[in-house]
């Protein structure tokens, strides 16, 4: 069930942030609020996470995940540029986030 929080946790965060760009500085209400909201749900569904799963963990993995999904929102609904070292940086951010989520003994331990 942890990771299914987890994964609401990620999306949540990636929708408040998409909102939050598109606000304007808060100036446009609609995706103020999705961002308010957005986060909430976001915070509220990691804390659950945190009741199984090390916070290092949970975090690295909410974060890193957040960081990708974010990145190709940006490039693909809002236009914006990502060059070669961007590409590269996003790719080793993955490659962690699947290190940690295959390989680590620390997830293991806590179930």
């Amino acid at each position: 069930m942890s990771y299914l929080y987890l994964a609401i946790a990620i999306v949540a965060e990636v929708i408040a942030t998409s909102a939050l760009n598109a606000s304007n500085g808060f100036s446009e209400r609609l995706p103020g609020a999705v961002a308010i909201v957005g986060y909430g749900i976001a915070f509220y569904c990691l804390s659950l996470v945190l009741t199984t799963v090390p916070v290092g963990i949970a975090y690295a993995i909410w974060c890193g995940l957040g960081i990708v999904l974010i990145a190709v929102v940006g490039y693909v609904w809002f236009g914006q540029a990502l060059d070669p070292a961007a590409f590269t940086g996003i790719g080793l951010i993955l490659a962690g986030v699947t290190i940690i989520s295959l390989f680590s003994d620390t997830l293991a331990r806590t179930h």
